[in-house]
């Protein structure tokens, strides 16, 4: 019987990597782990308890307040994606707002929410058989994950990507400059932070997406997947 391992995604924001990992794990029938929605998810605990004003985090508030934060990943039906629960609540729509964009680097960037939400990965990939994208998968969650993988892509095709999907959940007012400022801001704060910073694992496989089909993506995906498991 082939062991089940823990494929890390990590990479910059908009870049297709939940999409991707969710495509492989139901096609190699893993669990699936969305980390960046759970940072959304207290992105918005925090917004909803009013801890963020005029973009300046609370950050006393919010650590006593983690208490209360339950988070979980429910199916509505077997072959159904994943949907993030706030508190038994489903946020899954909820976290995908530019409200919540433009507030979760910063939330992210805390020390006790990373340590918060560390646990918590970790606990959902002991014994494998998960992928789990993020930004510090393979550095810092599951720095012992058998295969890394590190996704990048042109900054003007991560935007537009990223304004087709608010489009099509209904916002008709965020601009191409309004997104690309977004992820600009989002990056500097990623990749600049003091608490497990965005960055490339030595062993990762980069994975530069900007001109592959979903396709040719998912199928390389999968390729580096089959040499891992028959190392």
């Amino acid at each position: 019987m082939t062991k089940k391992i823990i494929v890390a995604i990590d990479g910059y924001s908009s870049c297709g990597k939940s999409s991707m990992a969710r495509a492989l794990a139901k096609e190699i029938d893993y669990i699936y782990i969305d980390t960046g929605a759970m940072y959304r998810g207290v992105t918005l605990f925090a917004l909803r308890k009013g801890f963020i004003q005029d973009g300046k985090i609370q950050e006393d508030k919010l650590r006593e307040a983690l208490s209360e934060v339950s988070l979980s990943f429910h199916k509505a039906h077997e072959h159904a994606t994943p949907e993030l629960y706030l508190n038994g609540e489903n946020v899954e729509q909820a976290i995908r707002t530019m409200e919540v964009a433009g507030s979760v680097s910063p939330i992210a960037a805390l020390g006790f929410v990373r340590e918060f939400l560390t646990r918590q990965q970790q606990a959902f990939g002991q014994g494998g058989g998960v992928v789990m994208d993020g930004r510090d998968i393979g550095t810092a969650v599951f720095p012992q994950a058998e295969l890394k993988i590190f996704v990048t892509a042109d900054p003007k095709i991560r935007a537009e990507r990223r304004l087709a999907e608010l489009r099509s959940k209904g916002d008709e007012t965020s601009s191409l400059e309004d997104v690309l400022e977004n992820l600009s801001q989002r990056d500097y704060i990623d990749t600049h932070r003091e608490v497990a910073p965005l960055r490339q694992a030595e062993d990762a496989i980069v994975l530069d997406n900007s001109h592959l089909t979903i396709a040719e993506q998912d199928a390389l995906l999968r390729s580096y997947f089959e040499r891992a498991t028959q190392d």
